[in-house]
């Protein structure tokens, strides 16, 4: 074994998944509970991953953590919040200024706030915030059926990042 194939083994960590939420016994509790248990996931794989290795795609797209990261902060704001993005591509690429504290704080800062509205909301069949679109918005059900499967495969994109990057596994 080469030394780099030791270091490799060495810094590989398997953290323990807590598998699925338990979550209330209403819909709205249960849905905002799988969602938020992806939301911590996506966090936590970006936690504490160095420059430049948070920022390096990681496929041939040039798909990277922190770009992942920042790219769920502009679909909770523009589902949840009724906030208007230009420019989805660009949601995906972290500027200069970006760090992954920074990067982070933003997303939970918009976590906090989606909640807000979804804790707000009385009944799931009600429209969610959007930004002026043609046609019906959709339900916030939707919204949060959609939230789940978004953030979930993102979830999946930053497991094989994180484990191109330094060998981690797991939650």
């Amino acid at each position: 074994m080469s030394g780099n194939d030791a270091q490799r083994s060495r810094s590989r960590s398997r953290a323990k998944d807590p598998g699925p939420p338990l979550t209330g016994a209403d819909e709205k509790a249960t849905l905002q509970g799988f969602l938020d248990y992806l939301r911590n996931a996506v966090a936590d794989k970006v936690a504490g991953v160095p420059e430049p290795q948070v920022r390096t795609g990681g496929v041939p797209s040039g798909t990277n953590l922190l770009g992942l990261v920042r790219h769920l902060a502009f679909v909770e704001r523009f589902y949840f919040l009724g906030e208007d993005v230009g420019d989805w591509r660009a949601t995906m690429r972290p500027s200069a200024e970006d760090t992954v504290d920074s990067v982070l704080a933003d997303y939970r800062k918009t976590v906090e706030r989606a909640n807000q509205v979804i804790d707000a909301c009385p009944d799931l069949a009600l429209p969610a915030p959007r930004p002026p679109r043609r046609g019906q918005a959709p339900s916030m059900r939707w919204v949060l059926v959609h939230m789940i499967e978004e953030t979930g495969r993102h979830a999946g994109h930053a497991d094989l990042l994180r484990e191109q990057i330094d060998g981690s596994t797991g939650r």
